[in-house]
């Protein structure tokens, strides 16, 4: 079993890759706002500090937040339909720095009803 994480700095793609996991037999996930800690340094207002402005002009006003989402997938051949789904979805998209995705192993899954995995 793996964990697959998805950082999505392109949040108007997050409903066509919901829609291709699901597709794709995916059938759980969960979404988290989040934010980098560049963006996070970048939109604070502390002026005195000359590496803040030049990070904000360089960053933009441009999705100041992401959505990070994580999934729990039984196999490799999962992990390979959810990462085909997000490259296919985000190809179209020329901006740099969409996200990235990542995996971790997961040795064991413990539910909350007592039927563990």
């Amino acid at each position: 079993m793996f964990v697959l994480f998805i950082v999505l700095n392109e949040i108007c793609c997050l409903e066509d890759i919901l829609a291709g996991f699901i597709k794709e037999g995916i059938g759980g996930a969960t979404i988290i706002d989040s934010q980098g800690m560049g963006r996070a340094i970048a939109h604070t207002r502390n002026e005195d500090i000359p590496m803040f402005g030049t990070l904000r002009m360089m960053l933009g006003d441009t999705h100041p937040y992401s959505k990070t989402i994580f999934t729990v997938l039984d196999s490799k051949k999962m992990v390979d339909k959810a990462v085909s789904v997000v490259k296919k979805i985000v190809s179209d998209c020329t901006c740099r720095g969409v996200g990235l995705m990542f995996t971790v192993p997961i040795g064991k899954v413990y539910t909350m009803d007592g039927e563990d995995k």
